[in-house]
């Protein structure tokens, strides 16, 4: 037990003071809570962390760009750093509250930068705001994910966009390209999204987005063709120059159609795939439910023949050519060109007469037997293609239309610029077969031997004696001018009878004038004046 020690006799005691609670201290614990509470509300409010992947980090600055949706800032870029492999760039976005709800693995991410190129013009806005990283939140349903590989593109399709994709499928996608227009009576009403070319091996597949309501006028017996570039040829004498629009030509473009058949028919459901045609031709070809395989041999050069050239029949159009293909027989060493064909009966008949009884074999023997030929002509003379024609020859030799593995096989005759060669050339080889270098001979020797005569003594003995003839002649004509001319004695006495013999008689007309008129002076005489 301890005791305290009382202070010593004559000394004050002293008072003992408590330390007193200074209010000033509360400052730096008051400025710690609400620190930690900051803390703690940026903690809850900053939201997640999004890790994005780009090519580059062009217009991407840690701590200012943003990431927004429809203009609403969802985060803001963290960190910028450089992948290990110095292949791409890693950004770190700090999500809010609001963005925490695009981390969805159907979420895509891509920089909005200005663009300038045939299929995008946009992001000018970014010239005075900078570029800032934009998003679509694709459909609902996806799984949560916070590491994405942004896009180097803008999609060309948003998923709050409606409308439907389709499939098409070609050998060749020409100058298409992801953002190429798609076309319907000239509007543009949907674009490319992209193409696949699978192994390589098989058809390109083209997947096209048309907008919504225009994806109702999609229809199963739509054609799809690509419209790309310009189409120069000639019909009906004039020359037609074909090009879908500027923009088509810059970037490509495909343009479909509803054949009036296929109006009643539902719209084909998002996904659906066509067929890309090569041409409006081609395409107008395949709408044609009825088609006839013909076949032509031709002996004659076919340069400018190919697979879809037009076969016409008295001008108008009835089908396209297939295929052209060389065969050569091994036996004979004969070369010839199959020439294989398509034409559509429904150009030409009404369903109801084609829903009868017709026969192609019989139909076309009939038409053979009229004088009916194919011929090959020339479509265009700028580009060089050629057609076939199926005309009329007269007086042509009779002939039979046969068949061959379902094609019916015509017979042909040379025709047009081909047969006018043809002829040239037959004309070129007889004349060369002339002996022009012996009558050349023949006629030096005849121009020889007519100098000799015509320069020869017995000629010019001959030239004399005429031209004293024709002077002798001229003597004796002068002499009967001057002894019966106009100037002659006999002509002045001639002239001098004539005129009495006209005074007699006109004195004797006279005189019966009178007697006709007196007869009575006959016996008495003229009297009276």
């Amino acid at each position: 037990m301890s005791t305290t020690t009382p202070p010593p006799q004559g000394q004050p005691r002293a008072h003992l003071r408590r330390p007193r609670f200074q209010f000033v201290w509360l400052i730096p614990v008051v400025a710690a809570m609400i620190a930690g509470y900051l803390g703690y509300r940026t903690l809850l409010e900053q939201g997640p962390l999004l890790t994005l992947s780009f090519t580059t980090a062009q217009g991407l600055e840690a701590g200012q760009t943003q990431l927004k949706y429809k203009d609403v800032a969802l985060g803001t870029v963290e960190s910028i750093d450089l992948a290990r492999d110095n292949s791409h760039v890693i950004v770190k976005v700090r999500m809010n509250n609001v963005g925490a709800r695009f981390l969805n693995s159907h979420a895509r991410y891509w920089v909005e930068r200005p663009r300038l190129n045939f299929t995008d013009i946009s992001g000018f806005e970014t010239l005075v705001s900078g570029a800032y990283i934009s998003v679509d939140p694709g459909t609902p349903g996806g799984d949560y994910e916070d590491s994405f590989t942004g896009l180097e593109q803008p999609p060309g399709v948003r998923s709050d966009e409606p409308g439907s994709t389709y499939t098409l499928t070609a050998n060749s996608v020409g100058s298409l390209q992801s953002g190429s227009p798609v076309f319907y009576r000239d509007v543009v009403v949907g674009e490319v999204l992209g193409y696949d070319l699978g192994d390589g091996l098989g058809p390109v597949k083209v997947s096209v987005f048309i907008r919504a309501p225009y994806n109702n006028l999609v229809r199963p017996d739509s054609q799809f063709w690509n419209s790309s570039g310009v189409a120069l040829g000639v019909q009906g004498g004039v020359l037609q120059l074909q090009l879908q629009s500027a923009q088509a030509l810059l970037a490509g473009g495909v343009t479909f159609n509803v054949p009036p058949a296929a109006m009643t028919e539902a719209p084909s459901p998002s996904g659906a795939s066509f067929r890309l045609y090569a041409s409006h031709q081609e395409a107008d070809s395949a709408s044609y439910h009825t088609q006839i395989p013909l076949v032509a041999y031709m002996a004659s050069d076919v340069n400018g023949l190919t697979p879809g050239a037009p076969v016409n029949m008295l001008g108008i159009q009835v089908g396209n050519v297939t295929n052209v293909k060389l065969e050569i027989d091994q036996a004979t060493g004969n070369a010839r060109v199959r020439v294989a064909m398509q034409v559509q009966p429904e150009r030409v008949l009404t369903s109801s007469q084609l829903q009868a009884s017709y026969d192609p074999l019989s139909d076309f023997q009939r038409l053979v037997a009229k004088g009916m030929r194919v011929e090959m002509g020339t479509a265009s003379y700028v580009t060089g293609q050629k057609m076939i024609s199926l005309d009329y020859v007269p007086n042509a030799a009779p002939a039979k239309v046969t068949q061959e593995g379902g094609a019916l096989v015509l017979p042909v005759q040379p025709g047009g610029l081909d047969e006018m060669l043809t002829n040239l050339a037959d004309l070129s080889a007889k004349m060369d077969k002339m002996p022009f270098d012996q009558i050349g001979d023949n006629l030096n020797k005849l121009l020889v031997t007519t100098n000799n005569t015509l320069g020869g003594k017995a000629m010019q003995e001959s030239l004399a004696q005429l031209a004293a003839t024709l002077k002798s002649a001229n003597a004796t004509l002068q002499a009967l001018d001057q002894g019966y001319g106009t100037d002659s004695n006999f002509q002045r006495n001639t002239q001098q009878v004539l005129q009495e013999t006209n005074a007699a008689m006109q004195s004797l007309k006279a005189l019966s004038d009178y007697l006709s008129r007196n007869p009575q002076a006959l016996l008495l005489g003229r009297k009276g004046p």
